[in-house]
């Protein structure tokens, strides 16, 4: 799904409309008038910080849809970046660096990468540069743009999977795509299993190209229990192909 021009304008006086404040709740952000749509108990929220899309990225990092932490802090930066009276884009753009990966997720994240040589792919001296806010080589996404929730609960990827359900697999299909078409080719690490089975479909109905897709990332989350353990189970087998690819 993405949003028309005129949704986005009622959706900026919406933020404009909020007090600043050091962090805002579930009950004042899971608010209908920040409801895009919603099937049943699955429910789908705006979140600037997917809105800006970086197309010179070497590196794309997919996950299944931003959570609760990710659309807080994208909420309370583009807030505070808005009544400093700075643009719409640039709201946005200081959202995608604070919200990405953000947490623990994002420390799991750097330190499985940097496991496998990822720097050494796109040659920087610690995967570390690649979220720091000048650097243009990573571009952050989901599937899902928007967030998710069932039941006010973050999303993960199950009950239902994306591709049992016609309301998510069309959000995907009206909002990754196009977003990866923005991209020039990057390196695509599906984090997560639940990503992958959905770019598996996405390649058996020709939507996409194999291009390079690092297979194997384990889902960076700490609620993924097995996390570690597929991560040395996979991780020879990445480190295999991002020699190959880097040279």
């Amino acid at each position: 799904m993405l949003i028309s021009p005129t949704q986005q304008q009622r959706l900026i006086d919406v933020m404009n409309s909020f007090p600043l404040q050091p962090k805002y709740s579930k009950a004042e952000l899971l608010m209908n008038d920040l409801k895009l749509s919603s099937s049943g108990e699955v429910e789908m929220f705006y979140s600037p910080h997917n809105e800006y899309i970086n197309p010179s990225a070497k590196v794309m990092l997919v996950g299944i849809t931003p959570g609760w932490q990710q659309m807080e802090i994208a909420y309370r930066t583009p807030i505070q970046a808005l009544k400093a009276h700075k643009s719409y884009e640039q709201a946005c753009k200081e959202a995608k660096i604070a919200a990405r990966m953000a947490g623990s997720m994002r420390t799991n994240l750097i330190l499985m990468l940097q496991e496998i040589g990822l720097h050494e792919y796109v040659r920087v001296p610690h995967v570390q540069r690649l979220f720091e806010a000048d650097c243009t080589l990573l571009h952050t996404t989901s599937l899902i743009r928007y967030p998710v929730l069932v039941n006010k609960q973050n999303y993960n990827g199950h009950q239902p999977s994306i591709p049992q359900s016609e309301f998510l697999y069309q959000a995907v299909l009206e909002s990754f795509l196009p977003e990866l078409e923005q991209l020039k080719h990057p390196l695509i690490i599906p984090l997560g299993k639940s990503v992958e089975a959905v770019l598996h479909q996405l390649l058996d109905e020709q939507r996409i190209d194999e291009g390079k897709i690092l297979w194997g990332f384990p889902h960076p989350s700490g609620a993924n229990g097995s996390r570690v353990k597929q991560f040395l189970h996979t991780k020879s087998g990445m480190q295999k192909i991002l020699r190959e690819w880097r040279d």
